[in-house]
């Protein structure tokens, strides 16, 4: 499953759930007001900005939006939204794509890092937002926490959501930190809808390593965009990376 393969017309088309899912405003309200405060005065990049969920109401915000996206099915969509003028967005992978200009913050949510598959990728994705920010500038990653507790021994797969319409399965490579979402929507026929996605996923520690290596610094790690605690027991976080201002 190859990532242009994955997010193709199909898929963008129900990625976008207005005022539902990630586009419910409790979801995404606090997201928008947490980046909005961190780029400050400057401009904000977002890696796989996709179809400008979180972008649009930010560039409303007053806060200038550069994205990088692979897609162009995801682009097509987020161009029926906004122009090239409002929100200019450059086609190619968050690892290695460039775009004009330095940013005083670089953002990339919803788990969107573990969409690169090999640990040099990702490393590779710090690499690159570090070229693009100012002195003081700040790289901002929304991750989940590998549920591994939860597998039990002996087995591959996890349920992580059973809800009327729609079960959602995991299943682990753990040698290769791999894992394969299995997303699955019915009604009350006998027929089932799959769509799969592949991520490799990363521990915080291991997060906060990459993170040094391209020359960061851990400012802050909450359990969600509000600034909730981050313990042990919390499924995902926002962790927000700094550059030195003396680098």
């Amino acid at each position: 499953m190859r990532q242009n393969e994955i997010w193709d017309a199909e898929t963008a088309q129900r990625y976008d759930t207005p005022g539902q899912g990630m586009f419910a405003p409790e979801v995404l309200e606090p997201a928008v007001e947490r980046l909005a405060a961190l780029a400050g005065d400057g401009r904000a990049l977002e890696f796989a900005i996709g179809t400008g969920r979180v972008a649009v109401p930010l560039a409303e915000r007053g806060v200038p939006v550069t994205g990088i996206e692979l897609s162009p099915a995801m682009l097509d969509r987020l161009r029926a939204k906004v122009d090239e003028a409002t929100l200019p967005v450059i086609v190619g992978d968050m690892a290695t794509a460039t775009a004009p200009g330095e940013y005083t913050l670089v953002y990339l949510v919803y788990n969107t890092i573990s969409n690169l598959l090999t640990q040099a990728e990702q490393v590779a994705c710090f690499r690159n937002a570090a070229r693009h920010l100012t002195p003081g500038g700040r790289f901002v990653i929304e991750l989940w926490v590998p549920e591994l507790r939860k597998l039990p021994p002996g087995q591959q797969a996890m349920v992580w959501c059973s809800e009327p319409g729609y079960i959602g399965l995991d299943t682990y490579d753990v040698l290769r930190q791999h894992v394969v979402s299995h997303h699955f929507t019915f009604d009350e026929g006998r027929q089932a809808r799959l769509s799969r996605s592949p991520h490799r996923y990363i521990w915080p520690s291991e997060l906060d390593l990459m993170a040094q290596l391209a020359g960061f610094e851990l400012e802050s790690r909450h359990g969600d965009w509000a600034g909730a605690d981050f313990t042990a027991d919390t499924r995902s976080h926002v962790s927000v990376y700094r550059i030195p201002r003396d680098r």
